[in-house]
């Protein structure tokens, strides 16, 4: 059965200590601690990101619910390769699963899914799933859903550079404008805030470029256990903050 996301009203929304207009356009959320979850548990790894799955799947209701405009997951970096076979198998596994089963519930609720990332280095099979899903979806204007697959945000750039010199650009044409406009991100607002679960406080080379502006809130919470509890928490502590953009206020 297809789940029909719901729309906070404001008056939700206040009740939940959050208000319309200070809410982020736009979320980046490195999801951290899948097998820490497990291993808390004695549980295998894959268990812990078949949890986490289930947490980020919720990450995006809640995202539509409260009116939030994008919402960027870290799925799989460029650097996720050095991971044990089995669990990067286990991984494209759960994303194959993800983008088949669910894309009929993300197209029912106005969602709109794109992907980040080289998928030259992904299986034919997995190439061919995002992006029927990414077909599925682009004329949807809801909640844009991007998912970070084999991305890294210095590869990303070189990219960017690369097609903006390959394309005859004079040097006088090499702006910070230019290079934006090559992004995987291209047409979309900059990152307001990015959410790092499981305590760690780094960017581990995630919206490098896009993440110039945006403010950061860490959480100690495990992502499989990131609710829509310590999501709100997470937004709350978002909007007490006093963005300057190098001005003085």
């Amino acid at each position: 059965m297809i789940k029909l996301y719901k729309k906070f009203t404001d008056e939700e929304l206040t009740a939940r200590g959050l208000s319309r207009e200070g809410l982020p356009r736009h979320v980046g959320l490195i999801m951290d601690g899948n097998g820490r979850w497990a291993k808390k548990r004695l549980m295998p790894r894959p268990a812990g990101h078949r949890a986490g799955m289930e947490a980020m799947k919720a990450a995006v209701r809640f995202s539509h619910s409260v009116g939030i405009e994008a919402l960027t997951v870290y799925a799989f970096s460029t650097e996720n390769w050095k991971r044990p076979q089995t669990e990067v198998s286990a991984l494209f596994d759960l994303l194959a699963e993800y983008f088949y089963r669910d894309i009929d519930e993300l197209d029912a609720n106005n969602v709109r899914m794109t992907v980040l990332g080289d998928l030259s280095a992904l299986s034919p099979k997995m190439r061919e799933l995002l992006q029927r899903a990414v077909e599925r979806t682009k004329d949807n204007t809801g909640l844009r859903f991007n998912v970070a697959i084999n991305y890294g945000g210095r590869a990303e750039i070189v990219h960017a550079v690369r097609t903006l010199v390959e394309s005859g650009a004079k040097p006088e044409y090499v702006t910070e404008d230019a290079i934006s406009e090559r992004l995987y991100t291209c047409g979309q607002p900059d990152p307001d805030v990015i959410i790092r679960t499981a305590g760690e406080q780094r960017l581990s080379n995630f919206l490098l470029w896009q993440a110039a502006y945006s403010e950061f809130v860490f959480t100690p919470v495990l992502f499989p256990d990131f609710d829509d509890a310590e999501y709100t928490n997470c937004i709350k502590e978002y909007m007490g903050r006093t963005r300057r953009f190098g001005k003085v206020l």
